[in-house]
């Protein structure tokens, strides 16, 4: 077998033939007359008029018999076969085909629709020039790219050669769409807020850090889209702002969790959070018909329908029901030793929250879905506002498959008790939460000149590979890797 370097070579050897007789392997223009989906809409029409006409495309399959080839030829947007004769092409011409071209290599062709002996439709070629001459193979087809590792490093192939792979790029581009276009039916304004902070929020997670040279700061990804730089939207008088971008967190990998990728979040003026999630069902079930035209889906063995109830449920609840535990009253040994009971793995500082929060985790595994989680301890949420309870807040999470798929709140514009919990998070981080939120102050002085009542509400592209049945990395185009050694 050939190695790599040899076979790099070889098609050297042919790129320099085409020069020696005349021909650009890399050319600056393209001439064609048709893409290939439109030869394909309108071939009738094409074969009847005999029309000439030029198209361009990748070869994909090369098969010669004697004095004819055929070339099966892809631009992106369907195939075309051609058909290349010495009889009706300069036998030089012929020959220099069939010595330079191979699988990969993009050429341009000019010649006529026509039906072939075998009722095939083809361009019947007249002339021909390379495009792009390849100096690797592509794999084939019929095999693709078994190796998961060469799949996710040479994307680019892996979505060339796979319909499937090729269709998740598609279904990802029709789903933020759908999100947008939701969300600018109903009013919202689309954001851009920065992605380099001095001090992240709107989440708990370790953020990425790096530094600012010409500042000469340090400075985080952010963890969240935009989510106080939204709410200062609210002070500056927007009623209702989103924003779609990419966000980071310097945690775990798994089958739900990435480093890197799409959220929306958006903020509504004059909202509450039970506003907030019949909004936000309403978008799930567009965004679900827009993009796979259907609201049942299959979803880790959980049979699944979006249009369907979607029954609130109590977080304190839940948790007594599944594990025996009373948040409220029981006590920090007491949920440690019961999560060790049910195997629970947990890591990170043993506080309250945490405990509760891995007790939760346990929980809502058992839980299809979809149903709207409410009440959640205001220990955990230092950005939700309080009810009347103050020891919960007008928070809510969307529960489908086990998992939660998107949130939400009433947003605490209260600058004291947004002061309060913010210290509070980081003295958690101070005692060596890393996921702890950090206090930002410049946000509460903003609240200080008030924000009015706000709820806001945040997804990513886990939904998305939910409604796959996928792993995140999966729905990705090019997920991050670690570079071969």
């Amino acid at each position: 077998m050939s190695t790599k370097e040899e076979l790099i070579a070889e098609r050297s050897k042919k790129r320099d033939a085409l020069r020696s007789a005349g021909h650009d392997p890399y050319p600056t223009t393209v001439v064609r007359t048709h893409d290939n989906q439109t030869v394909i809409q309108e071939m009738e029409s094409l074969v009847a008029s005999e029309t000439a006409i030029t198209i361009a495309g990748r070869v994909m399959a090369m098969r010669q018999h004697g004095s004819i080839a055929f070339l099966d030829l892809y631009d992106g947007t369907g195939r075309v076969q051609a058909f290349f004769s010495r009889e009706v092409l300069d036998t030089e011409i012929f020959d220099l085909l069939v010595n330079t071209v191979e699988s990969g290599d993009f050429i341009e062709t000019t010649g006529v629709m026509f039906v072939t002996k075998r009722e095939t439709r083809a361009l019947r070629v007249t002339s021909w020039r390379m495009l792009t001459k390849a100096l690797q193979p592509i794999p084939s087809e019929h095999f693709g790219i078994k190796d998961e590792d060469e799949r996710y490093r040479k994307r680019y192939l892996d979505i060339l050669l796979s319909e499937e792979v090729r269709a998740i790029a598609i279904t990802r581009a029709k789903f933020w769409q759908a999100v947008r276009q939701f969300h600018i039916d109903h009013g919202f304004l689309e954001v851009h807020t920065p992605t380099l902070e001095v001090t992240t929020g709107g989440g708990d997670a370790r953020p990425f850090a790096t530094h600012h040279h010409a500042l000469d700061m340090d400075v985080y990804l952010r963890i969240s889209a935009g989510e106080l730089w939204q709410k200062r939207l609210m002070v500056a008088g927007f009623p209702k702002t989103f924003e779609v971008g990419r966000i980071f967190r310097n945690e775990g990998m798994s089958a739900e969790h990435a480093q890197e990728y799409e959220q929306c979040e958006a903020y509504w003026a004059y909202a509450n959070y039970q506003q907030m999630y019949q909004f936000l069902k309403d978008c799930y079930q567009y965004v679900a018909q827009e993009t796979f035209g259907t609201l049942q889906f299959t979803i880790r063995g959980f049979e699944i329908d979006l249009g369907g109830e979607w029954p609130v449920i109590d977080y304190a609840t839940v948790v007594r029901e599944k594990t025996g535990i009373d948040i409220w009253s029981a006590s920090a040994e007491a949920m440690t030793d019961r999560l060790r009971e049910l195997g629970v793995t947990f890591a990170g500082a043993e506080n309250r929250e945490r405990l509760i929060d891995a007790l939760w985790k346990y929980c809502r595994k058992q839980i299809a879905g979809p149903a709207i989680l409410v009440n959640e301890p205001t220990l955990l949420s230092p950005l939700a506002k309080k009810q009347a309870d103050d020891r919960v807040v007008e928070r809510f999470h969307f529960i489908i498959a086990g998992s939660e798929v998107g949130q939400g709140y009433s947003e605490l514009n209260d600058p004291a008790d947004q002061r309060e919990r913010f210290l509070a998070q980081q003295a958690m981080r101070d005692a060596g939460d890393e996921e702890a939120q950090m206090a930002d102050m410049e946000f509460v002085e903003a609240l200080e000149y008030g924000m009015p009542p706000t709820a806001g509400h945040g997804f990513s592209e886990r939904l998305l590979a939910f409604l796959m049945d996928k792993p995140i990395r999966e729905i990705q185009l090019f997920p991050l890797m670690r570079p071969r050694e």
